[in-house]
């Protein structure tokens, strides 16, 4: 089997390519081998690979962004999204699609199922919804993963971010009201790479079994609870902070004001992917706190290493040390 996989780079991307890569020949396309800013250059890409499964793991994500460049995200989540579906009817080939739960407009009660009445709040999940629909329009065999609060041990993200900003600061506000369940990149791409195996090794089952799906980690949480056990983990691994338990404080979204509005129940139901699939998906927890086990290794080695350097820097920056460089020509 021959996967092109577009968006390698990209944190799922990434775990994609090590998940992936028991299934068959993987061909790795960082954005500048494959630009979906510019769709014209996917068609000959595919044509000369002609694989047999693409996986498209590349997106425009900068939300707030996205508010003054409508363009730009539609360019990309949409325009090269349909132009990919339509290659994929041409070569006969399955497209994977990650989509978002911005889709929703995060009303409703309890979890979101894949059938539910959709109302995108921005121009992201605007973008990202019409990216489904030309894949549904074109007729090419699919999957469409919807996911939701994303993080890995590689790139930008809220996990990282809340870690960087603990260390730096003595208070932190975090959004109480808004809910998900933080989903690991490692967890999109191995039930992924387990979607795309079954397919392929069971056609009469693969027949009945395209189509939408939700894939997000088992578990409910809040963004202040979520750092807050961020925080608390990594705390207990070994990494000092300046913040303190009780000054991460909980604020309502309305406080933090920012660029696109967020849906405030980003809760999805998997129910239809662990049942067609016979599939498990781990409590949130699990896989957050793996990627701390790997994380927090790496961040202390580096803070140690600073300190030692900043110590040496303050011995050879004595007085005489400085009184010797003001002499010099």
């Amino acid at each position: 089997m021959k996967i092109l996989l577009l968006g390698a780079n990209g944190q799922v991307g990434w775990e994609l390519r090590r998940a992936l890569a028991p299934l068959g020949e993987v061909i790795a396309c960082d954005r500048q081998r494959a630009d979906l800013s510019r769709p014209e250059t996917l068609a000959p890409l595919l044509r000369q690979c002609r694989p047999d499964v693409i996986v498209n793991a590349a997106a425009y994500t900068a939300v707030d962004k996205a508010e003054t460049d409508e363009a730009g995200a539609a360019l990309v989540n949409a325009t090269s999204v349909g132009e990919l579906a339509a290659l994929a009817k041409e070569l006969d080939a399955l497209l994977v699609h990650y989509s978002t739960d911005y889709v929703f407009d995060g009303t409703a009660i309890g979890f979101q199922r894949e059938d539910g009445p959709t109302a995108p709040l921005n121009v992201y999940g605007r973008t990202k919804l019409q990216g489904e629909r030309l894949i549904k329009a074109s007729g090419c065999r699919h999957l469409i993963l919807r996911t939701s609060w994303v993080y890995a041990c590689r790139g930008r993200n809220f996990a990282k971010t809340m870690l960087r900003l603990a260390c730096e600061r003595d208070e932190l506000k975090v959004v109480v009201d808004q809910v998900g369940a933080p989903t690991s990149a490692e967890l999109i791409a191995d039930v992924s790479a387990l979607m795309i195996q079954r397919l392929r090794h069971d056609p009469d089952f693969a027949v009945q079994a395209y189509g939408t799906y939700h894939l997000v980690a088992g578990g409910q949480t809040s963004w202040h609870e979520f750092t807050r056990f961020i925080i608390r983990t990594a705390r207990g691994l070994g990494m000092k902070f300046r913040v303190e338990d009780a000054r991460i404080l909980p604020i309502r979204a309305a406080e933090f004001p920012a660029a696109a509005a967020r849906p405030a129940s980003s809760l999805l139901d998997t129910r239809k992917l662990r049942s067609t699939f016979d599939l498990q998906l781990p409590h949130w927890q699990e896989h957050a706190e793996r990627m701390l086990h790997e994380v927090v290794p790496v961040e202390v080695a580096a803070r140690v290493a600073n300190e030692h350097l900043d110590q040496a820097l303050q011995r050879s920056e004595s007085p005489s040390h400085i009184a010797l460089a003001t002499r010099r020509p």
